[in-house]
């Protein structure tokens, strides 16, 4: 039983005395030696062949075996000797490679066998073996060594090895080796340079060539060394002026029609990567193309759909098509928005100033050479990263790592007399509360909200005859109006809404209606409007959702219109707007992405290249030109955005059931596309319509990873059902053709717009649709609520409305304040009352994140409902809210900015007054607060997240951010993660694991982190509201919609009425303090996830990859990320508050 053992033991022993004999032989090399090292050499050769022990014994720790062989490399005087060290190396490296070959190269063997191979072939001709043994080494070498390419080219290895190639290509035994270490020659750029100059492309094209079943290996290794050589821009214009582009693609081919058993697909695939760095250079590209590549890697790849393991063949293509697509000019006058709105003085610096500074007839749509010579090279995984063209910069870029900046500064930036002045917003705390108060349970309404000299004719589109007359149904004869030489507009008092009972619908009203305009009259004036025969009213049928909707009335929603000023002055309203939205009481799941659905609509796309008599491109619908004609042949749908907070700028057929559609920049701007609402019409039932929205910036979107957009059917509302409803099939977001400028994207040339493509069937002959980014919420929605509300006031309640200010467009900002009624005009009670802590919140900084709207009205319904817990939270608090920060961007249809063309939530630092008026005022009355010495308990800012799911939070922390650069001592109250802890118990779609609680330099002017640092609110938040779904807890799998928001806004107000119980009166009195002195440690602080751009950190792997992956940035409603705030990939450990009595003690400690 021991025996084997035993001889084991002896030949491990054997292997060191004879390590140790060629060790003394290195020492004193002398001639006479060189048999004894060869006998030598050839026994351990023989040990190490035959016992794998043996193998080990040469290379662990401290034998010293594999410096005494590479010595003896090194000082070998006979070939057989070096023969025999090399079969040494390869049997040791063949094995266990990774680690042997690591300390292969750490004992400078790389160096030793390329000096080798060099003067090995100083005396020609070289012997094969030897050449052999070198070679089959260096494959295992090369890799490892990351100096290998500097290392070879030193010792002038290159051409020693090409020069093998080049005279050895019948010999396949020796050309294997040699072009393997050329491939990894050439993966060193300057390498591949100095490779082409000296023929190597050359070489590899007599070596590559059409079918064959022999010799594949080989060919596939000269093909990926061809690929390497070709990632050199001066090898592809060598081979594209040589014209080894057609012949790659005559190759292609010829490998496709006769691979019928689909056994070289590596070799197919290689091929294509040699294509595909040809065309990385503009002259690959135009090659590309004049050989007819589009339709030969087309029609190959379509070939190829049905069989799912050519799939890499069919990426890679597509990848190639698209880059070789012709870059487009978006059909477009310019880039800036059709409408216009003159400011009170233009910026010093910034985008803004940069519009207006624009030279006159400079063509802003695209650049004169949209191309750079050569594009950025894909990566391996063929992934489309929107940034990072250039090199990232460090993780912690703009992690903000100065203390003093992080620390409050709580100053006066404006004297306190000046500040006096919103004592009027303040009157709370100056009232007497007479006993009259207690008795009018009215609101305070400013009279201005409605305006009668801003009345003007308000039109609400419908069906069929929301396009004009030409293209009504004929009605009856006897329902005819009677015919006038000119037809008026409805007078308003001449229209009644008739309330249909649920269930009952008239077939014949969507043909029967005609636009109807609406006027209220001007200064007393009145117009002429139809009548039906007999002079009865002209009757707008809709449903009646009073019950459902006991916020909303139709009639009081038109008022409302009457006095918002829109800088297009609109005078349609959209019918999802006047009905209402009903919530549906079905959940609607988050949409599964179809296998290869991205990749059809790509291929789509590149027909229109392939077959350009397929294309219509007919102009049906266009803001720039206002006498577009209306296309009467029935074949097109009509489409429609002029109404309030509407945006759709152009729309283009291009087939029979596709359109093109592009959406219209922020007034002020040239960019920031991503909110749509607009109305389609004239659709056939059945059909599968594919829309695209073509002027998308963002490189990702929720639209990739299961969100669908919404659709509104007035058929369905007239019969029973107003709801916005989650639709589309086949929906993915990705890069296009169409080429955007430099003026457009910040300086950076060779940018490309993103699609938004879906596909609608419609249900309803003579239907009007609408569709949404997102669940619309117009400012005159806020108004009709806000009114409704007041309504709802008590005896109880405290409401109050204000007008803060007036925005550029001449609309008021409303301001509310809600709370309890003293118990009476008592000293003691109305004392009581006013040492309430104060709650400061606002929402719709950001136009296009309509979701923070219905977030607010959820709270605001809670904070005026007659419930027990309203009633102690309003007893807790005084609410100080803006519900609409951005008036005027969310009339005017913006996605971003206000109508000075800036980001609103970019100028909390230094704001101005005549552009940015309501950020101006809101953190003056902040100031006002606290130079009294009311700071708010609580800051929060409702906002929508464009890119990650669920509800979640932004706070500000000085420790946490300086440990993501640092160690720090600080020691720091935990109040600021309170509630968000309670909000994660409360609220089924908020998700503790992705808040952050880290400042960044780029947020530096963003209200959450000035309110907390200038203002000193130690619990400022930005509350993000996912616009897809959630992917956790009771919603999880779930589209978001407008309940479970409202929800969101209530649970809120919950965790508020929570905190109150939870925080000391002591913190109620001083809770402007960041920095306390205390034992206890803040939560252990994990890695900083990847970052993908400058000011963005995002989660490594936020959500599943799809085929052509696109960089998931965790990226906020921003351009440039500018609202983004890091997304920590595992999220800090939080305070173990499972029950109440542990966030009381924990609380207890801050």
């Amino acid at each position: 039983m021991n025996k084997p053992k035993m001889a084991s033991e002896k030949s491990a022993s054997r292997v060191l005395m004879l390590l140790s004999q060629l060790e003394r032989l290195n020492e004193e090399p002398r001639v006479s030696d060189n048999e004894a090292i060869r006998q030598i050499t050839g026994k351990l050769l023989h040990l190490i062949q035959t016992q794998e022990k043996t193998r080990k014994e040469v290379v662990s720790k401290g034998s010293g075996g594999m410096e005494i062989i590479l010595s003896s490399l090194e000082n070998a005087q006979d070939l057989q000797t070096t023969l025999n060290i090399l079969a040494i190396l390869n049997e040791l490296l063949t094995v266990g490679g990774g680690r042997r070959t690591g300390v292969f190269v750490s004992k400078g063997g790389t160096a030793i066998l390329l000096q080798l191979l060099v003067g090995s072939s100083k005396d020609p001709p070289a012997n094969e073996d030897l050449m052999l043994h070198i070679h089959s080494l260096l494959v295992k070498v090369g890799p490892k060594d990351k100096k290998f390419g500097v290392k070879a080219r030193l010792n002038g290895a290159l051409n020693v090895t090409l020069n093998l190639v080049k005279h050895n290509l019948q010999n396949y035994k020796l050309l294997l080796p040699c072009l393997q270490v050329l491939r990894v020659y050439s993966s060193n750029l300057v390498n591949a340079v100095s490779l082409g100059k000296s023929g190597a492309l050359e070489v590899m094209f007599e070596i590559i060539g059409p079918f064959s079943k022999k010799s594949t290996t080989l060919l596939k290794v000269a093909l990926d060394t061809l690929a390497a050589l070709l990632k050199s821009g001066m090898n592809a214009r060598r081979a594209v002026d040589r014209g080894y582009l057609p012949t790659l693609l005559a190759i292609y081919q010829d490998w496709h029609r006769n691979d019928t058993r689909h056994r070289h697909v590596v070799i197919r695939k290689s091929i294509l990567g040699c294509i595909k760095n040809l065309t990385n250079i503009k002259l690959g590209r135009k090659a590309f193309i004049d050989a007819n590549g589009m339709r030969i890697l087309y029609n190959t790849s379509t070939e190829c759909l049905s069989v799912r393991t050519l799939d890499p063949l069919v990426n890679t293509s597509s990848l190639i098509m698209r880059k070789c697509f012709p870059k487009n000019r978006l059909p477009l006058p310019t880039i800036k928005s059709v409408f216009h709105h003159p400011l009170p003085h233009i910026p010093a610096g910034g985008p803004v100033a940069q519009l207006y500074n624009q030279p006159p007839g400079v063509d802003d749509v695209v650049d004169e050479s949209d191309e750079n010579e050569a594009t950025e090279v894909d990566t391996e995984n063929d992934t489309e990263y929107d940034e990072d063209e250039t090199g990232h910069k460090s993780q912690n870029d703009d992690i903000e790592t100065d203390i003093n900046k992080l620390r409050p500064i709580q100053m006066n930036t404006r004297p306190f007399d000046e500040l006096r002045a919103y004592e009027y917003f303040c009157r709370e705390y100056t009232e007497n509360f007479e006993d009259d108060d207690f008795e009018r349970p009215t609101s305070v309404i400013p009279s201005s909200s409605i305006n009668s000299e801003l009345h003007r004719p308000i039109i609400i589109p419908t069906t069929q005859s929301s396009f004009g007359p030409q293209n009504r149904r004929p009605m009856r004869e006897d329902a005819l109006p009677p015919k006038s030489d000119s037809e008026s507009p409805l007078e308003l008092d001449s229209i009644s809404i008739s309330k249909r009972p649920e269930g009952k619908s008239d077939p014949d009203l969507v043909c029967s209606l005609g636009r109807l305009v609406l006027d209220g009259g001007v200064n007393g004036g009145s117009v002429d409007g139809l009548q039906e025969e007999g002079g009865e009213q002209a009757v707008l049928e809709v449903p009646d959702t009073a019950a459902l909707l006991p916020l909303h009335d139709p009639d009081l929603y038109l008022e409302m219109v009457k006095s918002t000023r829109s800088v297009p002055a609109y005078t349609e309203v959209a019918y999802p707007d006047y009905f209402g939205h009903v919530a549906l009481n079905l959940r609607e799941p988050i949409l599964e992405r179809v296998y290869g659905v991205q990749r059809t609509k790509i291929f789509q796309d590149i027909e229109r290249l392939i077959h350009p008599s397929d294309i219509l491109d007919k102009v049906v619908y266009d803001l720039d030109n206002q006498s577009c004609p209306v296309i009467e042949n029935g074949e097109s749908l009509k489409f429609n955005s002029k109404f309030e907070s509407g945006n759709l700028r152009k729309a283009i057929q291009v087939r029979k059931f596709e359109y093109d559609l592009i959406l219209n920049s922020d007034i002020n701007s040239n960019h920031y596309h991503q909110w749509f609402y607009f109305e389609v019409g004239n659709m056939r039932p059945g059909v599968r319509y594919r829309f695209n929205i073509i002027n998308c910036e963002k490189s990702n979107s929720q639209f990739n990873y299961g969100m669908q957009v919404l659709m509104y059917s007035v058929q369905d509302a007239i019969n029973g059902s107003p709801h916005w409803l989650r639709m589309g099939s086949d929906i993915c977001y990705y890069k296009n053709h169409f080429s955007r400028s430099s003026i457009a994207a910040g300086g950076q040339k060779g940018k490309s717009y993103f699609t938004l493509t879906f596909t609608v069937t419609f249900q309803h002959k003579d239907d009007v649709c609408y569709f949404a980014y997102h669940y619309p919420y117009t400012y005159s929605m806020l108004k009709m609520h806000l009114q409704k509300l007041s309504a709802l006031r008590t005896a109880q309640i405290y409401y109050r409305q204000d007008d803060l200010c007036e925005t550029l467009g001449g609309n008021s900002c409303p301001l509310l304040t809600i709370t309890a009624m003293p118990e009476s005009s008592s000293d003691d009670h109305v004392s009581q009352f006013r040492s309430r802590p104060v709650v400061f919140l606002s929402a719709r900084v950001h136009p296009g994140e309509t979701n923070s709207s219905w977030v607010m009205k959820g709270s605001l319904e809670f904070l005026m409902s007659c419930s027990p817990q309203a009633q102690s939270l309003r007893e807790s608090y005084i609410f100080k809210i803006i519900p609409m920060l951005n008036p005027d961007g969310v009339i005017n249809g913006n996605h971003r900015c206000s109508l000075s063309g800036e980001d609103l939530n970019r100028q909390w630092q230094s704001p101005n007054a005549e552009l940015h008026p309501t950020i101006y005022h809101a953190k003056s009355l902040l100031q006002y607060l606290r130079a009294t010495g009311r700071t708010p308990l609580v800051f929060c800012d409702y906002h929508g997240h464009s890119r990650k799911k669920n509800v979640f939070m932004y706070g500000c922390s000085i420790k946490e951010t300086v440990w993501q650069t640092s160690s720090c001592d600080l020691h720091e109250d935990l109040g600021y993660r309170t509630l968000p802890k309670l909000l994660s118990q409360m609220a089924p779609a908020f998700s503790l694991s992705s808040c952050s609680f880290v400042v960044e330099r780029s947020k530096e002017a963003t209200a959450r982190v000035v309110v907390w640092r200038e203002i000193g609110v130690q619990r400022s938040y930005t509350m993000e509201s996912t616009l897809c779904g959630c992917d956790q807890g009771k919603y999880k799998g779930l589209q978001i919609g407008t309940n479970e928001l409202e929800e969101m806004g209530a649970q809120f107000c919950v965790a508020l009425l929570r905190l109150r119980r939870f925080t000391t009166p002591l913190e109620l009195h001083n809770h402007n303090s960041h920095l306390l002195d205390m034992d206890s440690d803040l939560i252990e602080t994990r890695n900083i996830p990847n970052i993908t751009s400058p000011t963005t950190y995002v989660l490594e792997e936020d959500e599943p990859a799809f085929l052509e992956e696109v960089d998931y940035s965790a990226e906020s409603n921003d351009e440039n990320e500018p609202d983004l705030e890091p997304d920590l990939q595992d999220n800090h450990a939080l305070p173990d508050l499972h029950s109440d009595s542990e966030l009381s003690r924990q609380d207890s400690l801050n």
